[in-house]
C-alpha cells in the first residue's frame, strides 16, 4: 500500500483524528502491512511487545488461556480498531493471544517507539489513548459484574444484544448481524459452555426472538430480546 493509501486508512480510525497532517504522514511512513490467514495467531504470550496493530479487514479475538487450556475471550476486534495497545503502557511481554477468526485478516503494525514519539508531542492524542484505555477498563469491569451477578442465560442474551446493537444492520423492523463466531467462541466470551450457548440460542429461536444459521443472527425485536435477559 502506498503512502497516500495509508494516510487515507489512518483517517478512518477515530483515534487518529488528533493527528496533524505532518504527524499522520510520519505515522503512515512507519506502518507495515501484514496479512494472516483465518485462525492464525498474530501474537501470543511470551512474545516481546514491540508493536501496536491497526486492523483494516477481518476480525480478531484477544484471549487468555488457563493451564488446562480453557480459553476466555476478552475482546473482539473489528476494522478501524487498535489492538496490542498494552505495549504503550509498559507491557514488556505479551500476556494475551491475538488470533484471526474465520476469514483472512489485514492489519498494520507500528513500532511502539515510533508511536510513543508522536504521542509525546501531541497532548490531544494522549487524551484519546487515555480514553481508549478507559473504555477498555469499563468494559472489563462490566464483564466482571455480569459474571458475578447474572446467570448464564442472561450473559448470553446480553452479549447478543450488545454485539447486534454495535455491529448489526437494520432490515425492516429487525436487526441482522453477520459474524465470525462459533458457539464455542460465544461460550468463551460469556464464560459459559458451548452446550449452554446452543441451548439458549435454540430457546430464543423457539420464542421467535431470533433466527440464526451459520454466520448470521437475525433479531426480531431488540427491546424484547433485552428484557428477556431479566
Amino acid at each position: 500500500m502506498n503512502l497516500a493509501a495509508k494516510i487515507t486508512l489512518l483517517s478512518q480510525f477515530d483515534l487518529f483524528d488528533a493527528l496533524t497532517e505532518t504527524e499522520r504522514n510520519q505515522l503512515a511512513e512507519v506502518m507495515e502491512c501484514r496479512k494472516k490467514p483465518r485462525y492464525s495467531v498474530i501474537y501470543q504470550p511470551g512474545e516481546t511487545s514491540e508493536h501496536i496493530f491497526l486492523l483494516s479487514k477481518g476480525a480478531v479475538k484477544i484471549s487468555t488461556h488457563s493451564s488446562e487450556g480453557k480459553e476466555v475471550i476478552k475482546q473482539l476486534i473489528h476494522p478501524e480498531a487498535i489492538f496490542g495497545e498494552l505495549a504503550l503502557v509498559g507491557e514488556a511481554k505479551r500476556t494475551e493471544t491475538a488470533q484471526s477468526l474465520k476469514e483472512e485478516v489485514h492489519y498494520y503494525t507500528i513500532r511502539t517507539v515510533d508511536f510513543q514519539r508522536i504521542l509525546a508531542n501531541n497532548s490531544k492524542l494522549s487524551q484519546q489513548v487515555l480514553f481508549l484505555f478507559g473504555q477498555r477498563m469499563m468494559a472489563a469491569e462490566n464483564k466482571l459484574e455480569n459474571l458475578i451477578f447474572k446467570d448464564a442465560r442472561s450473559r448470553i442474551v446480553n452479549f447478543l444484544h450488545e454485539v447486534v446493537t454495535k455491529r448489526g444492520r437494520q432490515v425492516g423492523y429487525e436487526m441482522l448481524l453477520k459474524h465470525s463466531l462459533t458457539h464455542q467462541d460465544i461460550a468463551n466470551i460469556t464464560c459459559t459452555s458451548r452446550q449452554t450457548v446452543t441451548l439458549v440460542l435454540n430457546e430464543l429461536r423457539k420464542e421467535n426472538l431470533i433466527y440464526f444459521n451459520r454466520g448470521r443472527i437475525l433479531v426480531r425485536d431488540m427491546e424484547t430480546l433485552r428484557t428477556s435477559a431479566a
